[in-house]
């Protein structure tokens, strides 16, 4: 009786105290979600200190939901924290127990390979899985599944513990929202740790109706809380003093009233001095006194359970304890009666939980040091031994003490490869930091070192640097493709930080200590292309020379071939060579058509910035079907293998930007913007942030916005000093197009004369890569007519020599802009022939739309207007509408 009054006061007395507004917020979110199938889902964040009574809330909440809403709960752990992914397998359990793995494929989609391993439901592809595709994957699958079962309550308590792929899957969940049927409540402590917080402090952000905070209970609930539990005749002394032991706090106050309900203690003043003494036995050393005069058995099997953290298997702790099953289920007893174990399932499978975290924190902290480390490691074993993979083991595996153990390092460094898989590198990062702790023997240090950078690959440029260059420095080191391998992804990493001298410097020491072959040249190839986009480059004719004798000699019988052709074709296109033959060699690198295995977008050998390349070779010389169809490949590689980080981000700004030169502006916007949002997630100040802004600009530019344009700019602060590697669109002719565009006149010269210095130092010549010559004719046409005349023939020339329709067609533009009379209309006329057989439609149009107004002919301007709105160019359709509607001198 005495257990079953304190469950019933534990149960239903602290919610049930000075925790209405709080219980009413959710309540309220509750019935929106019922009412309405289509409603917009809600979250609720409490938060305070432990014991304030947040599982109470919690567990109120699922009783509002019986009969209403489905419910699934999960919970963070102090102990398990390292897990990846968690607390959102204990959300999703139920769902995901109940379905075959055909429902599951039918219900997640194209997201089930890239989130099912996550989840624990399908195998891993075999290689590294991105994590922002695999929370992308988890935020689909929860938004599936919770239109399948509306109305849906989730349930999270104790978020400062969660794993932090959870969180940051919450995160992501949360800003959905607004689409998704479903109401999330999260109960947390102030977090430590900066990504914990940072995490949660985005999801209390976002919540809405809000977050509450919860406050101890008054003198006057502690009071009737007392009442409730040991009898309306507990006096107002007695009160109190439970209240000044407790601070208000509901947790000790339940579990005091027990012990007083336990010794059979009187509720009145003459007693309320022995309060302080019993409630010291409810958490910290006394709790650990209480359970060791339970006696061995049971604190042994205690620790057991405290180690292996939640979700305790009966015969897991059994193990790990050294007891056969009804030894441990009599230790498991005791401790339920001692209200220090509870019951608990997973799935169909019956375990136990600590009743609060509070006892599972103070029982862990218990355990001598040694003793602690020793069952880690056992625990490790057994986990192993029950059935559970290397990443399972792992999170006891990093609690053991150094200790040379070879083995130890291959579990770790096996729990990292599992990691990995599954999109949790943060993870695989903690198993092989530990294990070069160990540490590994000396001929396997660098490549730990070397699997530390590639985990880091996709996530953090400087990680990846540092522990890069510390396995290619390392005695012994790295040898044949490996050391390649590390050398190509930390010059790619280094370009991604910024880095680009230090990448060509690295390439250059380590291709010196190679023969001719393969290998060298991989690093050949590598170094030819960041040389190529790099701003600070000395000599660019001879690196073009060099580049040309390679290329010259080889047939693209073989990948690294191929690479040299499309590097060949690329450095060809900047300098604004003959587009035929610039395109020869890009069919050349091809097989059938298509690119050659190993070389798709996906691989890892050659950097995918291989394929931007040749992506930009076929745009700048009027092939925007090939450079299409490319990149759209590009992006349904990446979003089948689930990257969706700057992968992805970089794919939809280069088809955005096929987009942007086909004509087709409302598309390319789409695009662009989509490229910002999803490289604003991955960081910011990057190269690719400055690359897809300067697109945009150039899209929002020629759609006549220069506002928004300006928007852009400042956001992502497009202005000197630029990265060192080149852009594309050449970034000084983008922002000064942008001055001038807003009437910044002096601010847009200055950068297109920047962009002609930039140009003529790298030898690039194709006036479409770089257009400030024809910018910057207009812009001096009226204080520097002669300038104005010489640029416009020099693009005219470099035009010619490149010999696409575009760039023909954009320079007699140009020089029609700054002649009058017959020549004028002669060379307008010549443009709108060139540009209206080019792909560039939005060109076209432009040079329409300037001929009609010259010609001051109304079907030239009719039909300029019809190309402008059908490219989505507002700014030029306004411009040829309110010439024709004025109809002066029109004919």
């Amino acid at each position: 009786m005495t257990q079953g009054r304190h469950a019933d006061a534990a149960s239903c007395g602290p919610q049930l105290w000075e925790r209405e507004p709080e219980l009413d917020v959710a309540a309220r979110a509750l019935d929106d979600l019922c009412a309405d199938a289509a409603s917009s889902g809600s979250l609720v964040v409490y938060r305070g200190e432990a014991g304030i009574g947040k599982t109470a809330l919690l567990d109120q909440v699922r009783r509002l939901t019986q009969g209403r809403a489905t419910v699934w709960s999960a919970r963070g752990g102090e102990t398990v924290t390292s897990v990846p992914f968690n607390v959102v397998r204990q959300l999703l359990q139920p769902a995901l127990l109940a379905l075959s793995e055909e429902e599951s494929r039918e219900y997640f989609g194209d997201w089930y390979d890239i989130a099912g391993p996550a989840l624990g439901i399908a195998e891993p592809t075999g290689r590294q899985a991105d994590p922002q595709g695999v929370r992308d994957g988890l935020v689909a699958a929860v938004s599936r599944l919770a239109r399948l079962h509306w109305p849906l309550v989730l349930l999270i308590d104790d978020a400062h513990w969660a794993d932090l792929e959870t969180l940051e899957w919450l995160v992501a969940f949360a800003e959905r929202l607004d689409d998704l049927p479903v109401l999330v409540v999260v109960a947390q402590r102030d977090p430590e740790g900066e990504a914990v917080a940072a995490c949660l402090d985005a999801v209390a952000l976002a919540a809405r109706p809000g977050t509450s905070r919860l406050r101890p209970l008054s003198p006057d609930a502690t009071a009737g809380l007392t009442r409730a539990t040991l009898g309306p005749h507990a006096d107002d002394p007695f009160c109190r003093e439970v209240w000044a032991v407790t601070g208000g706090n509901p947790y000790e106050t339940v579990e005091l009233l027990a012990k007083v309900q336990d010794a059979g203690m009187e509720p009145e003043e003459s007693r309320a001095g022995e309060l302080r003494a019993l409630n010291k036995t409810a958490r910290g050393r006394g709790l650990v006194t209480r359970l060791e005069g339970l006696g061995t058995d049971a604190t042994r099997f205690a620790w057991a359970a405290a180690v292996l953290g939640t979700r305790i298997e009966p015969g897991l702790a059994a193990l790990l304890a050294g007891m056969n099953p009804e030894q441990a289920g009599r230790c498991a007893d005791r401790l339920r009666t001692a209200r220090i174990l509870t019951d608990g399932t997973y799935g169909d499978v019956g375990t136990l939980e600590f009743v609060h975290p509070l006892i599972a924190t103070a029982v862990y902290e218990s355990i001598p040091s040694a003793t602690r480390t020793a069952m880690h490691g056992q625990a490790a074993w057994a986990v192993t031994a029950s059935g559970h993979g290397p990443a399972a083991a792992s999170r006891h595996l990093l609690e053991v003490h150094p200790d040379d153990d070879p083995e130890l390092v291959e579990q770790l460094r096996a729990a990292a490869r599992e990691h990995l898989a599954v999109g949790a590198p943060a993870a695989a990062r903690r198993c092989l930091e530990r294990a070069l702790k160990e540490p590994p023997l000396p001929e396997l240090w660098p490549h730990v070192q070397y699997e530390l950078g590639c985990a880091t690959l996709l996530t953090s440029p400087a990680t990846t640097v540092r522990h890069l260059r510390a396995a290619l420095e390392a005695t012994p080191g790295l040898y044949g493709e490996e050391r390649v391998d590390a050398v190509c992804r930390m010059s790619q990493a280094l370009v991604h930080n910024d880095q680009l001298a230090d990448a060509l410097t690295l390439i250059d020491t380590e291709s010196q200590q190679l023969e001719q072959g393969p290998q060298r040249l991989r690093l050949q190839a590598s170094r030819f292309f960041w040389e190529s986009i790099y701003n600070g480059e000395s000599d660019a004719p001879g690196r073009s020379r060099r580049l040309a004798d390679l290329a010259a000699r080889v047939t693209g019988r073989d990948n690294a071939e191929r690479v040299l052709l499309i590097l060949r074709a690329f450095d060809m296109m900047n300098r604004g060579e003959n587009a035929e033959e610039v395109a020869e060699h890009c069919d050349r690198a091809l097989v059938n058509g298509r690119l050659a295995p190993g070389l798709g977008w996906t691989d890892t050998e050659w950097s995918f910035e291989i394929l931007i390349a040749l992506g930009f070779s076929y745009i700048f010389s009027d092939r925007l079907d090939r450079a299409e169809s490319l990149f759209a490949e590009g992006i349904r590689a990446y979003e089948s293998a689930g990257w969706s980080g700057g992968h992805l981000a970089v794919a939809h700004a280069f088809a955005g930007y096929v987009h942007r030169r086909r004509g087709r502006l409302t598309e390319a916007e789409a695009l662009l913007r989509e490229a910002l949002r999803l490289t604003d997630r991955v960081g910011r100040g990057l190269p690719m942030h400055w690359d897809a802004a300067g697109k945009l600009i150039d899209t929002l530019l020629a759609r006549g916005r220069p506002d928004e344009a300006l928007k852009i700019a400042e956001r992502y602060d497009y202005a000197p000093p630029y990265p060192s590697t080149i852009l594309f669109p050449e970034a000084y002719s983008v922002r000064g197009r942008l001055m001038l565009a807003i009437g910044r006149t002096a601010e847009g010269i200055s950068e297109l004369e920047a962009a002609s210095k930039a140009a003529q130092a790298r030898g690039g010549h194709n006036t479409i890569v770089s257009s400030w010559a024809c910018d910057l004719a207009r812009a001096v046409a009226d204080t520097d007519p002669r300038r104005a005349n010489e640029l416009a023939v020099q693009a005219r020339v470099q035009a010619e020599r490149l010999g696409t329709d575009t760039a023909i067609g954009e320079a007699l533009r140009c020089a029609a802009s700054l002649e009058t009379g017959q020549r004028q209309l002669t060379l307008y006329a010549k443009a709108v022939t060139y540009l209206e057989a080019s792909p560039s439609a939005y060109e076209h149009a432009v040079a329409r739309v300037e001929y009609g107004i010259a010609a001051r002919s109304r079907a030239e301007l009719n039909r300029g207007l019809q190309l402008a709105r059908s490219c989505g160019a507002e700014g030029l359709a306004t411009r040829a509408r309110e010439v024709l509607e004025t109809g002066r001198g029109l004919h």
